[in-house]
C-alpha cells in the first residue's frame, strides 16, 4: 500500500464519522439554530461540530499539518502540509432537507494536492483520489467521459453577490444552454466535481468559490483523466475563486463561452 493510500485508509473512518453525524441531524435543526454568515451563506452547529470532529481526528494522523477550514473552528494556518476541509458542502441543501451534501477533505503540500476525499453523507458514496494513483468510487476506478459539448450534461453553481457577478453569469448560462444537452445546479461544488470524475456530469464551471469547496474534487477530476483550470489563468483555480472542469475539449469549449461573456471580476 502506498503512503497516500495508507493516509486515505486512516482518514476514511474519521470522515465517515463526521458524515454520519451530519446525516443524523438532517431535519433536526430549527430556524433559530441557523446563522447567516453573509448573504445566502448559512451555517449551523452541525457544520461546526463536524469540523471539530475532522480537525481533532486529522490532527492525530499528521500532527505537523496545518489547516484551511470553512468554519474557522481552528485558525487557518497553512504549512508545508495543509488539510483543506469543508465539513458540510451543500449546507443550504442540508438545511432544506435536500439530500445532496458531503464532507470534503484534501491534503496539500505547497501548491500540490496529495489526496482528496469526498464523502456523500446520505447515500454513503465515498470518492477518493491520491496524486498519481487515480480516482475511485469505493473500489471502482473512475475515468472521465469524453463527449462533444452538444451531448454534454454540464453542472454549475450560481454566485452570490452583486450584479457584477450575476449579469454576466446569466449570459454564460444562456450560451451553455444553447450548446449543451442540459445544465444542472445541485448545490455542492465538491459533489459536482466528484460526479464529473465519475462520468455523471461531463463538465462543470463556477465562480465565487473557496479553496475548501474544490480542493478534493479538483484532484478527483484530474486523477480521473480530466482537466481543471481557472476562468482566466490555467493555474489560478485554487486561489482565483473560479473553476472549469471536464475533459480537455469540454474545458476548452466552456472556457471559450466564459471568455466571451464574463469580464475579469
Amino acid at each position: 500500500m502506498s503512503a497516500g493510500a495508507e493516509l486515505i485508509a486512516q482518514c476514511t473512518p474519521i470522515i465517515a464519522e463526521a458524515a454520519a453525524f451530519i446525516k443524523s441531524q438532517l431535519g433536526a435543526i430549527s430556524t433559530d439554530q441557523i446563522e447567516v454568515k453573509e448573504a445566502n451563506s448559512l451555517v449551523s452547529y452541525v457544520d461546526k461540530k463536524a469540523e471539530i470532529m475532522l480537525v481533532e481526528g486529522l490532527s492525530k494522523i499528521l500532527p505537523e499539518a496545518g489547516f484551511i477550514t470553512e468554519e474557522d473552528v481552528t485558525d487557518d494556518n497553512p504549512s508545508e502540509l495543509t488539510w483543506v476541509i469543508d465539513p458540510l458542502d451543500g449546507t443550504t441543501n442540508f438545511l432544506h432537507g435536500i439530500p445532496f451534501f458531503c464532507v470534503s477533505v484534501a491534503l496539500r503540500r505547497g501548491r500540490e494536492t496529495l489526496l482528496g476525499i469526498v464523502h456523500e453523507a446520505v447515500r454513503g458514496e465515498v470518492f477518493t483520489a491520491v496524486q498519481g494513483e487515480g480516482s475511485y468510487l469505493g473500489d471502482q476506478k473512475l475515468r472521465i467521459k469524453t463527449v462533444d459539448l452538444a451531448d454534454a450534461l454540464i453542472a454549475t453553481g450560481f454566485p452570490y453577490g452583486s450584479e457584477s457577478y450575476s449579469t454576466p453569469y446569466v449570459a454564460v448560462l444562456q450560451e451553455v444552454m444553447k450548446h449543451a444537452r442540459g445544465v444542472r445546479r445541485l448545490g455542492s461544488a465538491a459533489l459536482d466535481l466528484a460526479y464529473v470524475a465519475a462520468g455523471r456530469f461531463d463538465g462543470y464551471y463556477e465562480y465565487h468559490l473557496n479553496a475548501y469547496d474544490i480542493a478534493a474534487g479538483a484532484l478527483l477530476v484530474t486523477e480521473a483523466g480530466g482537466e481543471v483550470r481557472g476562468f482566466y489563468d490555467l493555474d489560478d483555480w485554487f486561489d482565483g475563486r473560479s473553476l472549469i472542469a471536464g475533459d480537455a475539449a469540454t474545458v476548452t469549449a466552456l472556457h471559450g463561452i466564459i471568455g466571451q461573456c464574463v469580464p475579469v471580476l
